[in-house]
């Protein structure tokens, strides 16, 4: 059961990142949208700091602007470090106090066992200061005859 709820929080976690990137506009990681006229693949073949000029990468016979994507990819990356650590905080206290809660209802069944006994017990006395009682009226019934 704790399993598939964390499940479930990263899921909707995942949703409501997924939306907040499309109504931002911003752009999948790596992803090989145009930026401006010049095509951001140098990042995803290796190839950033390779160039004669700053920020640029020779490619197919055309620089390719790279460093503005190198950047974003570096802000997402720490971004999503930022919030992998905010998830296992996150999970790390609801199962601590998943497991109050599992000790809380065990104490609290607990009780109730108790109290079912005490319950049981009182009955049982009852029932033997009733016999008790109706013995003693019997033998004193029995004398004044």
């Amino acid at each position: 059961p704790a399993a598939a709820m964390l499940s479930r929080l990263l899921k909707e976690h995942q949703a409501r990142q997924s939306e907040r990137r499309e109504l931002q506009g911003e752009p999948r990681p790596f992803s090989l949208r145009p930026h401006g006229d010049r095509p951001r693949l140098a990042i995803l073949i290796g190839l950033e700091g390779h160039g004669s000029q700053r920020g640029h990468t020779p490619l197919a016979g055309g620089a390719v602007h790279q460093e503005g994507g190198v950047a974003q990819a570096y802000v997402n990356q720490r971004k999503l470090d930022h919030e992998v650590k905010t998830l296992q905080v996150q999970a790390a206290q609801f199962a601590k106090q998943t497991g109050q809660w599992i000790t809380m209802v065990e104490n609290f069944n607990q009780a109730l066992k108790e109290i079912g006994d005490v319950e049981n017990w009182a009955r049982s006395i009852e029932m033997d200061m009733r016999t008790i009682a109706t013995a003693l009226e019997y033998v004193y019934k029995g004398q004044l005859q």
